[in-house]
């Protein structure tokens, strides 16, 4: 597994009119590492999410992925660099099947250009490469027939991130992906993350939960009103310490300070 940053966002200032929503946030992602983003409502943690995805232009920064600087102008792009977001509004489609949902927009096709031009799905290959992406996850989904609408919150946020993993392989982010989800499904979502984590994923994971912050990651890095305020090493923390820097009570000398 590689030392070098999997990714790096440097500087990265984001303004909305007169609101200032980012302000010179600096923050590092490593392979097979989770990295929790924190703050209070309305600190910048969807905003960063969202200039890293291509879904925000920052107004300042620069990207680094894999050590190359990109300027990613479109989720597309992003998706290209091998970056893939799994949002807190899950981006899946309630009447596809497992499969289905997996190949949203990538699907495989049949019948050579002909089949492709009209659209002939190859579904038995999307199945089958399906349940090889699930199985390596360990996301067990009782059929890959069934349509996402019929799953359990727990095991369609599986399916939102497995597809997130399957096409992004280096890094996933996730914006509270155990939202509203009951305690064994929000344990099987932390399961999976652990997963991502041990095949060299490279994890940024945004929750205003601290026990999840404890349970799996390994670095916190902490935004209080758009600014950088702390950057801690998770074990060293308590979870007394994470709130401190959310509230902004207290800041780490390799902050921005508050």
């Amino acid at each position: 597994m590689s030392a070098a940053p999997a990714l790096v966002a440097s500087g990265i200032s984001k303004s909305f009119r007169a609101v200032q929503a980012l302000d010179d946030v600096s923050i590092e992602l490593h392979h097979g590492q989770v990295t929790a983003l924190l703050g209070d409502n309305g600190a910048g943690k969807s905003t960063l999410v969202k200039c890293i995805s291509g879904l925000y232009q920052p107004d300042a920064g620069r990207i680094f992925v894999q050590g190359a600087e990109h300027r990613i102008n479109s989720s597309r792009h992003a998706r290209e660099l091998g970056i893939e977001t799994v949002h807190q509004t899950l981006s899946v489609i309630d009447p596809l099947d497992v499969a289905e949902n997996l190949f949203l927009n990538r699907e495989h096709t049949r019948g050579g250009w002909l089949g492709a031009r009209i659209g002939l799905l190859d579904k038995g290959r999307m199945r089958r490469e399906c349940a090889a992406t699930l199985a390596r996850l360990e996301i067990r989904i009782p059929s890959l027939r069934r349509t996402v609408g019929s799953l359990s919150g727990g095991q369609r946020q599986a399916v939102a991130i497995g597809r997130a993993v399957a096409w992004g392989q280096q890094i996933v982010l996730l914006d509270e992906p155990a939202a509203a989800l009951g305690v064994e499904q929000t344990q099987r979502v932390l399961d999976l993350i652990v997963n991502l984590r041990d095949q060299g994923v490279a994890v940024l994971l945004i929750t205003h939960n601290m026990d999840r912050v404890l349970a799996v990651c390994d670095q916190a890095v902490v935004l209080y009103q758009g600014r950088k305020c702390a950057e801690v090493d998770v074990a060293g923390a308590s979870k007394d310490d994470l709130v401190s820097y959310i509230t902004g009570a207290r800041s780490t000398d390799s902050g921005d300070g508050v």
